[in-house]
C-alpha cells in the first residue's frame, strides 16, 4: 500500500540514520506500514494518521523495554572505501593465471582447478573456488578483472572490504556448486565471472533491501534489482564460450546474500578489525582449495 496518498502523521524524529532503522524495525516487526523523511538537520519516521495511535504505542513500549539500555551501545563503524579489496582483488586472480601459465611446480593449474561438474558432484568441492581464479587468456583475465572490480567496489563501499569479498567468495562458490548440480557431468568451466556476477547479485538485492526499509518508491525500490537484471542479460549472455548457467547461478547466490545482509540494517557494519579478519579468512579458502587440489 502506497501510504504516501494518505493523510499522513509524524510519530518519531531523530538526528541520524542510525537512531531510525532501529525505530523503524519495530513499526515492521509490528505490520505498519511507514517511511523515512529528510527534514532540515534529522530524519522522521512517517505514518498513516490512522496508524499513528499504534504505532506511538509500539515505539514507547520498544523504548521502555530498552530505558536501560546504554545509548549508542553498538558503534556503527564507517567503511573503507572499498579499494582494498579491488586491489586484492586483482592480485589474486592475476597472480594465480601467472602461475597457471608457467606451469608453476611442474603442474597443470587448469586441469587441477577447474570446475568439473562430475566431479564436483562426486566430492570434490574445492574445484567450485579454485575455478574462480583461473582464466583462458588475457582477455577473459582482463574483463573479469574489470567488471569484478567495479561491482566489488560497490559492495566494499557498502559492506566493508572483508565482509563484501567473503561474500562475493561465498557466493561465486555457491553458484558453481549449483552449476555443476544441473550441468552435464563433463561440463568444465574456468573463470571468475561467476563471482563477478555474484557480486552485481549481492549489491543489487542490498540496495533493494535498504531502500525497501527506507520506504521509498516501488519503482525506486525495485530499481537496482531490474538494472542487475538488465545488466546480467547484456554482459552474462553474449560469446560462444560463455557459461550463460554459471553467470545466472552465481548472480541469484549473489542476490539471496545481499537479501540475507540486508535484513540486519546497520548491525551488518562490522569493525575494522573484523573486516581485516573476514579478507583474511577468504584468502585462507583460496589457499586451501589450491593446496588440496594440487596435491
Amino acid at each position: 500500500m502506497n501510504i504516501r496518498r494518505l493523510p499522513l502523521e509524524t510519530v518519531y524524529r531523530c538526528s541520524g540514520r542510525r537512531d531510525c532503522a532501529e525505530y523503524a524495525l519495530v513499526l515492521r516487526a509490528a505490520g505498519i506500514d511507514y517511511f523515512v523523511q529528510k527534514e532540515a538537520r534529522e530524519m522522521t519516521l512517517v505514518v498513516a494518521a490512522e496508524d499513528a495511535a499504534r504505532a506511538r504505542t509500539e515505539l514507547d513500549a520498544y523504548a521502555r523495554e530498552n530505558a536501560d539500555r546504554p545509548m549508542h551501545a553498538e558503534r556503527v563503524y564507517p567503511q573503507n572505501n572499498g579499494w582494498f579489496g579491488v586491489f586484492g582483488y586483482a592480485a589474486v586472480v592475476v597472480f594465480v593465471t601467472y602461475l597457471d601459465h608457467r606451469n608453476m611446480f611442474a603442474q597443470d593449474w587448469t586441469l587441477a582447478g577447474k570446475a568439473h561438474a562430475e566431479l564436483i558432484r562426486d566430492g570434490q568441492w574445492w574445484r567450485a573456488v579454485t575455478a574462480l581464479t583461473l582464466h583462458v587468456d588475457l582477455r577473459h583475465l582482463l574483463c573479469n578483472v574489470v567488471f569484478g572490480g567495479l561491482f566489488g567496489l560497490f559492495a566494499g563501499q557498502m559492506l566493508g572490504s572483508g565482509l563484501a569479498w567473503a561474500g562475493i567468495l561465498a557466493a561465486g562458490t555457491m553458484g558453481n556448486l549449483l552449476n555443476a548440480w544441473i550441468r552435464p557431468g563433463a561440463h568444465t568451466s574456468v573463470g571468475a565471472s561467476t563471482a563477478v556476477f555474484a557480486a552485481l547479485g549481492l549489491v543489487a538485492a542490498l540496495a533493494w533491501k535498504r531502500r525497501s526499509y527506507r520506504g521509498e518508491r516501488k519503482l525506486a525500490r525495485w530499481a537496482p534489482l531490474v538494472g542487475a537484471v538488465v545488466l546480467l542479460s547484456y554482459l552474462g549472455t553474449g560469446g560462444v564460450r560463455t557459461d550463460v548457467a554459471a553467470h545466472v547461478t552465481g548472480f541469484l547466490s549473489g542476490a539471496v546474500l545481499g537479501a540475507f545482509y540486508g535484513r540486519f540494517g546497520q548491525r551488518i557494519m562490522l569493525a575494522p578489525r573484523m573486516q581485516v579478519f573476514l579478507g583474511l579468512v577468504a584468502v585462507g579458502v583460496l589457499a586451501v582449495s589450491w593446496s588440496i587440489a594440487l596435491s
